[in-house]
């Protein structure tokens, strides 16, 4: 298990530009950001027993955090 949060700039370091751009000028990429740090940061907290639940509350996160990885990467490509 893995307690080192998934921030986006880690996921995709040689994107980082492209990031900043589309935060400042796509609001569809500003939402799913904004989606896949929140549930990345509820795993974290999860992760770190700051917060409990299942595992499969845990699992549905994590799936739900990778599809969102994947549309972001979609317009990153």
């Amino acid at each position: 298990m893995s307690h080192v949060p998934h921030e986006l700039h880690e996921e995709f370091p040689d994107a980082a530009q492209k990031i900043h751009a589309l935060k400042l000028g796509n609001a569809h990429f500003v939402r799913l950001s904004d989606q896949y740090h929140e549930v990345n940061r509820t795993i974290h907290r999860i992760e770190t027993q700051v917060e409990p639940a299942s595992d499969d509350a845990l699992e549905g996160l994590k799936k739900q955090r990778l599809s969102l990885k994947d549309q972001i990467a979609g317009l990153l490509g």
